[in-house]
């Protein structure tokens, strides 16, 4: 693990951002049982942490999609990192609906830009993959050249990271599922035996029961 990674990992864990309850799981909107919950919109909540992610958001971009012309938020929760990496990067900026507006213009992609533009992908969380990898389909259906995408915080889980290699979309997060795990035991904040079930989850989390 990086010291960038273990810095992020553990300013989510101090405001409860991330919360692990291997005994009572917790049912995401997919249905699956798990023993992680992230909520990276608590973060918005703590401006010295918010600004300490916002920063460590920005040197990944600038370090790793030098040639970003363009930064694309997913709604809702990618859209405050967005707008805030492009600030600082002084980027031109537009964020993803999950689909076309019912009213107006109709549009799903809000902001201005010109076909061929690269863009960045700004998320929040990846989990599957799948509602992310929709996003930049949207946007390489509008002509945009897609180019990477970068998030908080990752489970990674293999079907995501096959996902992503398939698509030819490289994606970097600012830290991740075995980084926390590691963090968690180091400050004591699970035993040994909830370690074992955290682990065991993310090797199959969408057959976990939590039994």
């Amino acid at each position: 693990m990086s010291q960038n990674e273990k810095a992020v990992a553990e300013k989510l864990l101090q405001i409860n951002a991330i919360k692990l309850n291997p005994g009572e799981p917790f049912t995401w909107a997919s249905g699956w049982k798990s023993p992680i919950y992230c909520d990276n919109r608590k973060v918005l909540s703590f401006p010295y942490i918010r600004d300490f992610i916002k920063s460590e958001m920005c040197n990944v971009i600038f370090e790793q999609f030098p040639e970003a012309d363009l930064l694309a938020g997913v709604a809702t929760a990618g859209i405050a990192w967005g707008a805030m990496a492009a600030d600082q990067l002084k980027l031109p900026y537009i964020y993803v609906r999950p689909k076309p507006k019912e009213h107006g213009m109709g549009n799903q992609i809000e902001g201005a830009y010109t076909p061929a533009q690269k863009v960045v992908v700004i998320e929040d969380l990846i989990s599957t993959g799948k509602s992310s990898l929709q996003v930049v389909d949207v946007l390489k259906a509008a002509g945009l050249e897609v180019i990477g995408m970068v998030s908080i915080f990752t489970y990674g889980f293999p079907v995501a990271a096959a996902a992503f290699e398939k698509a030819g979309i490289p994606y970097r997060s600012l830290t991740n599922y075995p980084v926390l795990i590691d963090l968690a035991i180091e400050k004591a904040l699970v035993t040994l035996d909830q370690q074992e079930v955290l682990l065991k989850w993310s090797q199959d989390p969408g057959n976990w029961t939590g039994k």
